[in-house]
Order: C-alpha cells, then sequence, then structure tokens
C-alpha cells in the first residue's frame, strides 16, 4: 500500500520496494502494473543482497522500514542491531531521511536508542495518527487500538562508514 500511496503522490520521484515473499510480491506487482506507475519499481528479493549489489553509495534519498519483523527471539537480526545497517547508511545521501515505524514500543525504544548512541543519528519520535492507512498491518494495529510509533532518523551532513566507497565491483577478487 505505501509503495503505491508514494508514488502516487510523488510522481517527481523513483521508489524501489523490496518485498521478499512471493504471494504478497505478485499482488504488489500485478496492482503497481494495473496503476501503470512507472515511478515504482517492484522487486521480489531479499532486502539486504538486493541493496548490496543494486544500490550505489550516497544514492538513496530515503529509506522507509514499515513494521519490520521485530525478530523477538533474535535480537541480532533487528535492523538497528545488525551490521548491515551501517552499510544501509552508506547508501543515503548525506541528510537524507530513513523512517521506521513498528507497534512495539519496546522495539521503538530500542531502535531510538541504538540510533543516538550506536549510530550518532539525529532522531525524532512521533505517534503515526490514527487514521493513517500506509500499510496493511498498519491499519490492523491502529483498528486494534494499539499505538504505532515512527521513528524519522536522519543521516548527519558528513557522516562517514567504513563502507562509502564500496561497491561489489571495485572489491571483486580477481
Amino acid at each position: 500500500m505505501h509503495a503505491m500511496q508514494f508514488a502516487q503522490a510523488n510522481p517527481d520521484k523513483h521508489l524501489i520496494a523490496i518485498e521478499r515473499t512471493r504471494v504478497k510480491f505478485d499482488v504488489f506487482a500485478a496492482r503497481t502494473a494495473e496503476l501503470e506507475l512507472n515511478n515504482l519499481l517492484p522487486i521480489h528479493a531479499d532486502a539486504i543482497p538486493w541493496i548490496v549489489h543494486g544500490i550505489p553509495p550516497g544514492s538513496l534519498e530515503g529509506v522507509f522500514l514499515l513494521y519490520p519483523n521485530p525478530e523477538p527471539k533474535n535480537a541480532s537480526q533487528r535492523w538497528l542491531n545488525m551490521p548491515f545497517f551501517e552499510f544501509l547508511l552508506s547508501r543515503l545521501k548525506p541528510a537524507a531521511p530513513l523512517v521506521l515505524v513498528t507497534n512495539i514500543e519496546a522495539y521503538a525504544e530500542e531502535a531510538e536508542e541504538l540510533a543516538k548512541q550506536l549510530w550518532r543519528l539525529d532522531v525524532e519520535r512521533q505517534e503515526v495518527p490514527r487514521d493513517s492507512a500506509r500499510t496493511h498491518f498498519e491499519v490492523k494495529y491502529l483498528a486494534r487500538g494499539e499505538t504505532c510509533h515512527q521513528l524519522n532518523l536522519v543521516k548527519p551532513q558528513g557522516y562517514r562508514t567504513r563502507f562509502d566507497d564500496w561497491t561489489p565491483q571495485n572489491n571483486a577478487q580477481a
């Protein structure tokens, strides 16, 4: 839902939307084609390897992580706990936003703390409005009366990562 809404509302922006599950992707891709959203590229893949091989450094104007799996049994697999998060930051342009949204308060608190302390990002936390409908998850959670938490993270100007100049092409073994 979010990708299609965003593409319709922002015809001047190009959005890449990655969906891992086949059934969800097939529905999403068909709906994107029906709506003739030429500024939306649906990708059926796991986001991490696709980003590593498909996105050059400093090229993204923003990232949305809407209702990611909270990985209750494996905290090291949460977005801001993964070493991959540094790689993702290297793909953002300076001052680019990264929006993370969850209905789990403890996840939001942990992500906010990591964003500030570990990743040294500017963070604004807000409650998602009750009438928001960006994803099916969001609609469901808000209808149940749950609070959804949005973290607006910003990559500061001059921010450096170990991956700022890394690409698969310039680091391939001969």
